[in-house]
């Protein structure tokens, strides 16, 4: 594979961002959130951002993302480094508030940009798949559960590391997988 010119990536992260491909789906403005840059060398792709990270901009701009920073062990400084790590969703759009929580990722952003992004992270060593959404589209359709999957992640290693999402409303998980 070719390597990928820096203004190409900084063209596509910038149409990333003015995307507004979803607007018809969301009863809010779009404002997708991404991360990245084409020598990130982590990469992590959660599920969508939440209202706070929509209002803010910022990726993982909530209790979430503190819970993940302190599972890896990184200050906000090294996070939010994207020649270090890329933050990715699957979808980069807030999708909207359900009953007990955020609505599912839009499903029109991953196949949309992913072909076009992914090829410029030849850098990446090892990514980080947060939730459910993000380990079924790039681990395929093994009819493992997620619980299955972070349990048995050196399968998955060391191009793909499956993990619960660190949300507070995540309590049952981890209350019911006190090895993690």
């Amino acid at each position: 594979m070719l390597p990928t010119h820096p203004f190409l990536m900084i063209d596509l992260i910038k149409d990333i961002r003015n995307c507004t491909n979803c607007a018809a789906q969301i009863d809010h403005s779009p404002r997708p959130i991404i991360q990245v840059s084409q020598n990130s060398q982590l990469l992590i792709i959660g599920q969508a951002p939440g209202r706070k990270v929509h209002e803010s901009g910022i990726p993982w701009d909530d209790a979430s993302g503190k819970r993940l920073r302190s599972w890896l062990g990184v200050t906000d400084e090294e996070f939010y480094n994207p020649e270090k790590i890329g933050l990715i969703p699957m979808s980069f759009c807030y999708p909207g508030s359900a009953k007990t929580g955020d609505l599912p990722p839009l499903k029109d952003c991953a196949p949309l940009w992913f072909d076009k992004l992914f090829p410029h992270l030849e850098t990446v060593k090892l990514t980080l798949l947060i939730g459910i959404y993000s380990q079924q589209h790039f681990l395929g359709k093994d009819k493992l559960t997620l619980t299955e999957r972070v349990m048995n992640f050196e399968n998955y290693l060391p191009k793909y590391l499956p993990l619960p999402h660190p949300s507070p409303r995540n309590v049952r998980w981890f209350k019911n997988n006190p090895w993690f």
